[in-house]
């Protein structure tokens, strides 16, 4: 285990390396339901719902199970939030294209994927990935993981609660809780779900409390001890004053994996003809955009989350090019499982937060996705309002490096705040960072810092331009 890991190195131990895990993957577990849910227009249920679950869950853990081998890193992959729906939109695009059903155009937009995955097999073997890193200037670098910490915040804080009025319209919680002019008028504007909204706001504030109250008491357990507290409160809580039964579903739940439609709906299932009938100019578009978003997600994850981790050697990722191979093998394999791209959660900074340091942390994530397969239901069933304690700590964990940045030279201080203002207001880690590329080169040239940019600087501030320009 120690040869294998290193465990001493990283200054960690085995038990925590556990705890980490089971933190990351509590964190994430939502997108067992929620991928399947985006990719197949929640067709819950369905042989396609039943196979993209599958291809989540089986390829969410070879990925994982890369990086925890060939990188000993403690970042999770699975399916990018953001490119799922991405995803969907390109699926029901091509339907109307090729004037075929859903089933037949989300075979088509696999090939995407697939071609996505073997360019980034091709970019990580010729180290572009690693190239592209190592050219960020060091103030958006350090920007990347104050920025991703807001967007956890964000997260945490409203659109992940997924709670709807009664109207059928979805609400935010810190937003819709404290937006109101009056608790009546936001009671009338909800309906029954505004007593649902206040006992999520109660959990995930009792959370964030127990949570800082463990860890400033040195409990290793602190992040994991305050989901499982802010679980039962909200169990409690749904069936005392909701007059909910928080486990009515497993009740006619299946814990049998349907890997009978998996091979019948997604499996190896590439609609060749149909992708290239949409025309070569547009499946070139998409392959360079889906590659281009998954690249810089992941980018930013694995420079954010090194960065607060103090995993950084002298500003650089070590193994980066390993962790790059997992990202490309989890995509490649993604899809010819079946789901879209494969890249690095950002909620892999819970269970660094946690203490996770090495491989052993993503490798018990990957367990827990295989066991996801037939405990699904009971992963399922943690509400949201625990994970959100986790996702507003670990927000605080990642602002620690914008102390790093050096404030005083607007050339470098600038793009920085570009970058952490932006990722969490586009809710896009690529967009930011490629928003704070371009106001690096801008600042810098219009200072007369020419020699400052590097080839590589020019070359991707004129090719992103481009793509918001065309």
């Amino acid at each position: 285990m120690e040869k294998l890991f290193k465990l001493k190195a990283n200054g960690t131990t085995v038990r925590t390396e556990i705890l980490a895990g089971l933190t990351t993957f509590m964190t994430m577990a939502y997108i067992i339901a929620l991928n399947p849910n985006l990719l197949t227009n929640f067709a819950v249920g369905t042989p396609l719902w039943n196979g993209v679950f599958l291809a989540t869950c089986i390829a969410s853990a070879i990925g994982t199970i890369c990086m925890a081998f060939f990188a000993n890193k403690p970042f999770v992959m699975a399916p990018g939030m953001g490119l799922n729906s991405f995803f969907a939109v390109v699926v029901a695009n091509i339907a109307v294209i090729n004037e075929c059903e859903y089933e037949s155009a989300f075979q088509a937009a696999l090939v995407i994927i697939l071609v996505e995955g073997i360019v980034f097999l091709i970019l990580t073997l010729l180290k572009v990935r690693e190239k592209i890193v190592e050219a960020i200037p060091l103030g958006v670098r350090y920007g990347i993981a104050p920025a991703i910490g807001l967007m956890l915040m964000n997260v945490g804080l409203g659109s992940n609660v997924g709670i709807y009025s009664e109207n059928g319209g979805p609400f935010y919680m810190m937003r819709d809780f404290f937006g109101a002019l009056t608790p009546s008028i936001i009671k009338g504007n909800m309906g029954s779900g505004y007593d649902a909204m206040v006992l999520t706001v109660a959990t995930a504030f009792l959370g964030v409390f127990v949570m800082v109250v463990l860890a400033k008491k040195g409990v290793k357990a602190a992040v994991l001890l305050g989901m499982l507290f802010s679980s039962v409160i909200y169990w409690a809580g749904s069936a005392i004053f909701l007059h909910v039964n928080p486990f009515a579903s497993l009740a006619t739940a299946s814990f049998a994996p349907p890997f009978a439609d998996m091979v019948s709906t997604t499996l190896f299932k590439f609609d060749f003809a149909g992708f290239v009938n949409i025309g070569w100019f547009t499946a070139i578009t998409l392959v360079i955009t889906f590659c281009m978003i998954d690249m810089f997600d992941t980018i930013g994850t694995v420079v954010g989350v090194s960065n607060k981790a103090g995993m950084l050697v002298n500003g650089k990722v070590p193994r980066a090019k390993q962790a790059f191979m997992a990202d490309a093998i989890g995509t490649t394999v993604g899809a010819m499982l079946g789901t879209n791209t494969v890249s690095t959660f950002v909620e892999s900074a819970s269970g660094i937060a946690q203490g996770g340091r090495s491989g052993i942390t993503s490798f018990v994530t990957a367990i827990c996705f295989g066991i996801a397969l037939l405990f699904a239901p009971l992963f399922l069933s943690i509400p949201s309002a625990a994970t959100c304690p986790i996702l507003v700590l670990v927000g605080l964990f990642m602002m620690s490096p914008i102390k790093d940045i050096d404030l005083d030279d607007f050339t470098e201080s600038v793009p920085a705040f570009i970058c952490i203002i932006m990722i969490p207001m586009a809710y896009s880690i690529s967009d930011g960072i490629v928003l704070g590329l371009i106001s690096y080169v801008l600042t810098n040239l219009l200072s007369g810092k020419f020699k400052k940019i590097s080839l590589t600087m020019y070359i991707l501030a004129a090719l992103f331009t481009l793509k918001y320009l065309v």
